[in-house]
């Protein structure tokens, strides 16, 4: 077979008119052997070519072989010296392209067979080499939603799909195609951007003996899209079937962030397989101590040296790959402040990974979300140093779901969420895409759950229970779990309400988890990464409590969008009276007289113009009695718009009632908007 010393760029394999050019880093590498595959369950290689110094340019080796083309599979194994410690370069082991596009081989993988000295050529996975067009963004543009008129909605790739009621054809039921076939439903609720839990290749059997890596947060490669999410056999598709579905996505005006774990690999601690990353570059790719140990604050075994520089670049290659070539819309980065460590894990004011993201101009459309803390104990809320990256407000989730539980001294950091996290912002309101709230998400209970349980129960995760928050900020409301009390049932359907109706009442940018909407359960299961069943899938068979929920929530996005000028406008709200612009006030039972003490637990604000006097007043009473607040006068009158007190339906009709009392009586733990009586809103 003939070859040729073939060029360091573009990484990877990439298809050229000969053949096709391999590229690999490998900086202390003194040998690399291409093993070429006839296909994905090949036991051996039918071609090993060896690149010698001259197949060299710099940390990167490189070979073009003559008459392949694309669906060619094949793999690396790289000589060079091992670590004291006992770990590094292991030859015996085929590893898998970092810059993969395309994976093959999970018919005869074997996990455990990647550790140790033994050969695994028969049992190892293969990359493919693909085509690398870029998205077609002149028929299908970026949405290009503003930040404060959208809403995110994290959902799984594959299990939202998965159950059979699902909306997805037979043969797309929990897989990439799948997910065209829900946009109808997203688009319903009045969702603008999905949020997908990881959808890059990971390994399933990262997992304890006898479960499967569920969620996907342990990758394997940060190119290919994950095997299970693709419909039918070729590993080619995966591409082609993102770019259906982001196209599909962009065409009904739906923006699409992946989750990407950066952070860490599957290839786990220095005792793990050794699969792709370890064999080309361990002391490149992976946080150590001047002794060879692996440093860890991703909780997994590894952590990943993000801001060198050979590492950084093959992130950012990554980034291209998914946001240029298959179209999304951005990035949400798993245990993003790990990607702001530096040599000995030290906290980094200038990460130079975010500093060439935001430099680049070719991702310079992209959302980015980090979640602004790691499992070290670094937490960068309002301080993450990047300028373009919001965070997920931990702070935010904490504090609602404190304030609605009833604990003590959480009404002022209530009203600190309501304005947009002043306290955590440098004393000004989040900017525009800044602070992601949320209520729930994927780790974590569901809201139904939030109401339901005190403790977690995840028993099913075969870990004792050990796994998972125990501090979860939840209240089951009288009894652990289901329940047939009228009463309770009632209570944990109006808490929802409360939460629900707080978070999109704020500023920011609001984040609902898949099912929140209609009452998903995981039986208080907390941590479900390994339920690949109906416990961690969309439920899609509803009853009348949990469709009454869903069109609580249509109708709650609908008052967002229409009030957006006075919950989340362009110009953040203050408390001082303004000519220009909306201010907000705070009311207490009286107006004007908010009470922050340790043992409040309700108050009222109200938003105003000074041509129009108040547009809309707000009550919040999580207090276990009932409160009587005074109201603003509206020169238009008052229409009622939402109050959780009263039954489902009614709460949040379609139409708003007219309110004629000079006050507003509040049930306990309930919620009361007003809205000025000139002020339309078509629900």
């Amino acid at each position: 077979m003939a070859f040729g010393i073939g060029r360091p760029w573009p990484l990877g394999s990439s298809k050229t008119e000969a053949g096709v050019n391999f590229v690999v880093a490998a900086p202390q590498a003194t040998k690399v052997e291409l093993l070429l595959f006839e296909n994905g369950n090949s036991p051996e290689p039918f071609n090993v070519l060896t690149l010698d110094a001259n197949h060299r340019s710099g940390d990167y080796w490189h070979v073009e072989v003559e008459g392949l083309g694309f669906g060619c599979c094949y793999g690396y194994r790289v000589f060079g010296p091992k670590l004291s410690t006992g770990h590094g370069f292991n030859p015996a082991k085929v590893l898998l392209d970092p810059c993969a596009r395309a994976i093959t081989g999970w018919d005869v993988y074997k996990r455990e067979l990647a550790t140790g000295d033994q050969l695994n050529t028969a049992n190892c996975l293969k990359a493919v080499v693909t085509e690398r067009e870029r998205f077609d963004f002149q028929r299908f543009p970026r949405p290009r939603r503003p930040w404060r008129q959208s809403v995110v909605y994290e959902l799984h790739p594959g299990g939202f799909t998965k159950a059979e009621n699902s909306p997805a054809g037979t043969n797309h039921r929990g897989s990439f195609l799948g997910l065209i076939d829900s946009i109808p439903y997203l688009l319903s609720l009045g969702i603008t951007t999905v949020e997908l839990l990881p959808p890059m290749a990971f390994d399933p059997h990262d997992a304890p003996s006898g479960r499967l890596n569920y969620w996907g947060y342990s990758p394997l490669s940060w190119f290919a899209p994950h095997h299970a999410y693709i419909s039918g056999d070729d590993p080619q598709e995966g591409r082609h079937q993102v770019r259906a579905l982001v196209e599909a996505c962009h065409a009904a005006g739906l923006e699409v962030i992946v989750d990407v774990v950066y952070n860490h690999t599957t290839e786990g601690s220095d005792k793990g397989p050794t699969l792709s990353w370890r064999g080309f570059a361990d002391q490149t790719y992976y946080l150590q101590s001047e002794t060879g140990s692996y440093q860890d604050v991703s909780g997994c075994g590894n952590s990943i040296g993000a801001n060198r520089p050979i590492v950084r670049q093959l992130i950012l290659e990554s980034m291209r790959c998914w946001a240029l070539e298959l179209g999304v819309d951005g990035f949400r980065f798993d245990l993003g402040a790990a990607l702001t460590r530096g040599e000995n894990l030290t906290p980094l004011d200038h990460p130079p990974l975010f500093e060439e993201m935001e430099a680049d101009p070719e991702l310079a459309d992209l959302k980015l979300v980090g979640e602004p803390w790691d499992c070290g104990g670094l937490y960068r809320l309002g301080d993450f140093p990047a300028k373009r990256v919001g965070t997920w407000n931990g702070k935010y989730r904490d504090d609602l779901r404190r304030f609605w539980k009833g604990d003590e001294n959480t009404a002022w950091n209530m009203a600190e969420r309501l304005s947009g996290s002043p306290d955590l912002f440098n004393g000004k309101a989040a900017p525009a895409g800044r602070s992601i709230n949320f209520i729930t998400a994927h780790d974590g209970f569901t809201l139904h759950d939030l109401v339901s349980y005190n403790d977690k129960h995840n028993l099913a995760n075969g870990e004792d229970n050990r796994d998972g928050d125990s501090h979860n900020n939840s209240w089951n409301h009288g009894v652990e779990g289901p329940s047939t009390d009228r009463g309770i049932s009632n209570l944990r359907n109006r808490q929802a309400r409360n939460m629900l109706t707080t978070l999109l009442l704020s500023p920011g940018v609001p984040m609902l988890l898949m099912g929140d909407e209609q009452n998903r359960s995981q039986g208080g299961n907390n941590n479900c990464w390994c339920q690949d069943n109906p416990l961690g899938w969309m439920n899609w068979e509803v009853d009348t409590e949990a469709e009454s929920l869903r069109t609580f929530v249509k109708r709650l996005l609908r008052v967002r969008q229409l009030l957006r000028a006075f919950i989340n406008p362009d110009v953040p709200l203050e408390e001082i009276e303004n000519t220009q612009f909306p201010w907000r006030q705070w009311h207490g039972v009286q107006l004007g007289k908010p009470d922050w003490a340790s043992w409040s637990h309700g108050f009222a604000w109200s938003v105003q113009t000074a041509a129009e006097g108040p547009r809309y007043w707000c009550g919040i009473n999580a207090y276990f009695k009932a409160l009587h607040f005074d109201i603003p006068n509206s020169s238009s009158g008052w229409k009622r718009v939402i109050d959780t007190a009263l039954p489902a339906d009614e709460d949040l009709p379609a139409v708003p009632q007219i309110w004629r009392p000079p006050s507003a009586p509040m049930e306990s733990r309930s919620l009361m908007l007003l809205v000025a009586g000139d002020i339309e809103l078509n629900l």
